[in-house]
């Protein structure tokens, strides 16, 4: 077994760098696939200008900060100078808007995946390809643009997502994975390319008077897409320099295929193949349910995107998830700072989590609605977080935690029960992502709301970064000679004997969550009317 320092020190390593909503963070992996060095940068979206965005200063800030504390932490354990990698992966936030001129310069600020100003043009598309387009895909923003009579469209030359555009950054290659590729534009899961037939009926779709249609073909718009294991590319020496400004990371490192967040999350959690899916918890919420066969009807809630290798996947997609629940834990830090208790924040998110376990089943004091923004599955174009309270029922700290937990799954489960006619078989369910780290809670909560046993991996609090650096050993590998698919190669390289928890839905808790459910579902009238009310702090 090649020891951690000997695989840095001759490159037998892989990295995943992702540009997450609240983090952008990394994950070194070494030659046996195990997290050995991490770095991390904590930044949020901002509402400008009609737009939720981040700006690429801050996205190269974000990244080089990140980049440092991994060397760093590389050199402090390990005793070595990271200048070479086996192979790099750059994931990001699936979806949304950029936009760039003949010279690569962004024509307008990045628009976000939880954007929920598309809704015209996502509506006409859907029909038009007789496909469901949702608000946050690229093709819609575009089509919006156009319909908007933006300016820009007129120098428009090439689009493309957050992960595809820092991959151009680092190896002037303008390819994508074919998973984040499908949260752009419908691919064709047949021959891994975009759907010939919708972008031959985008050609033909109507320019408003005064508007300006795009110089170019959409098909030369999109970046590549590519599956996974595909030749990517190099690290340049103008992206080694953006990457690592000190000098020591040199050139020449392979890339694996940019991915979206959903495609690493569905790596991270060893599920690529059919039957099984995943729920990743962060600022949104997303469950991808690897598909047998397509789907009978067309669903507006339902997105169909890809795998990193191509399968097709039913995703739900909900914009909103632990943000108002943030919020909450921050106040109550502030609380026991005024009394002169300085809380470690891991600690008091743990601690708050595991008060949930002994609150009631349907915590009846309490129905939090957890929007801080639109939410497409229930049809809303802006969010208020709310709480409503029952003061007939005496409330506690536990039935509010459990509360707010199960708002962050409930517009999840609204979105999976339209698939109810489809009669999908899943045979697993993975959760990953933060909520996970509290080991049992989050889990048989997401247990009881999907009525299905879930298991958590040991590595669910690593979430896409660590999907991502997977893909980057995976094609390390397939350069060195693997045949193996994806799904075989993490199956047996990664996930055999990785220790798992799995916990099955007890009834009484389905009971107390359908209850929830009943309640949260009527509470969205009350939302409804909040956003109306106050439409200057609902984006």
């Amino acid at each position: 077994m090649i020891s951690v320092s000997t695989a840095i020190r001759t490159g037998q390593t892989a990295l995943g760098i992702e540009f997450g909503s609240t983090r952008i963070k990394l994950v070194l992996l070494d030659a046996a696939d195990n997290p050995v060095a991490q770095g991390a940068y904590t930044w949020e979206s901002r509402w400008e200008n009609g737009h939720w965005t981040y700006s690429m200063e801050e996205t190269v800030l974000g990244m080089q900060t990140a980049y440092a504390q991994l060397a760093s932490e590389v050199f402090t354990r390990y005793g070595s100078r990271l200048e070479s990698i086996g192979c790099i992966g750059i994931s990001a936030m699936m979806h949304g808007y950029l936009a760039f001129d003949a010279q690569g310069r962004l024509l307008v600020p990045f628009r976000t995946w939880r954007d929920t100003t598309t809704a015209e043009a996502a509506a006409e598309l859907t029909k038009a390809f007789g496909f469901n387009i949702p608000q946050r895909w690229s093709v819609a923003h575009l089509r919006q643009a156009i319909l908007n009579g933006e300016p820009h469209i007129a120098q428009l030359a090439s689009i493309n997502t957050l992960a595809g555009t820092v991959h151009g950054w680092l190896t002037g290659r303008r390819v994508l994975g074919i998973g984040d590729a499908s949260g752009m534009f419908p691919v064709d899961m047949t021959s891994g390319t975009y759907h010939a037939d919708m972008l031959a009926r985008w050609e033909t779709l109507p320019i408003p008077a005064g508007a300006a249609r795009p110089a170019f073909p959409l098909a030369q718009l999109l970046p590549e897409p590519l599956p996974a294991g595909a030749e990517a590319g190099t690290l340049t020496p103008q992206g080694a320099r953006l990457l690592d400004p000190t000098g020591t990371l040199q050139p020449g490192i392979p890339f694996c295929p940019p991915e979206g967040d959903a495609g690493t999350g569905m790596v991270a959690t060893d599920s690529v193949a059919p039957r099984t899916g995943n729920v990743s918890a962060g600022t949104s919420i997303f469950a991808m349910v690897v598909l047998e066969h397509p789907l009978r009807a067309v669903y507006p809630e339902i997105d169909i995107v890809a795998t990193p290798d191509g399968a097709p996947v039913a995703m739900v997609h909900c914009n909103n998830c632990t943000g108002d629940l943030d919020a909450w834990i921050r106040l109550f830090g502030e609380v026991l700072s005024t009394m002169g208790v300085n809380a470690d924040p891991s600690l008091l998110y743990d601690r708050l989590y595991r008060q949930a376990l002994f609150a009631e089943p349907d915590c009846p004091g309490y129905t939090p609605v957890n929007y801080c923004a639109g939410e497409g599955v229930t049809h809303f174009d802006a969010g208020v977080p709310l709480l409503m309270r029952d003061f007939s029922v005496p409330g506690s700290l536990a039935d509010f935690m459990r509360a707010s937990l199960y708002s962050l799954l409930a517009t999840l489960r609204m979105g999976l029960d339209v698939l109810a006619p489809e009669n999908i078989r899943l045979e697993r369910l993975c959760g990953h992502g933060g909520i996970f780290k509290t080991r049992g809670v989050a889990q048989r909560f997401l247990a009881a709301a999907m009525r299905t046993p879930v298991s958590v991996l040991q590595t669910a609090g690593e979430g896409g970064p660590y999907g991502m650096a997977l893909l980057a050993a995976y094609r390390r590998e397939r350069a060195a000679g693997l045949t193996e698919t994806l799904p075989a190669f993490l199956t047996r390289a990664v996930f055999a004997s990785a220790p798992v928890s799995t916990l099955a839905p007890q009834p009484e808790e389905i009971e107390g969550f359908e209850r929830f459910l009943a309640r949260y579902r009527k509470a969205l009238a009350v939302e409804r009317s909040a956003v109306a009310q106050f439409p200057a702090t609902a984006p």
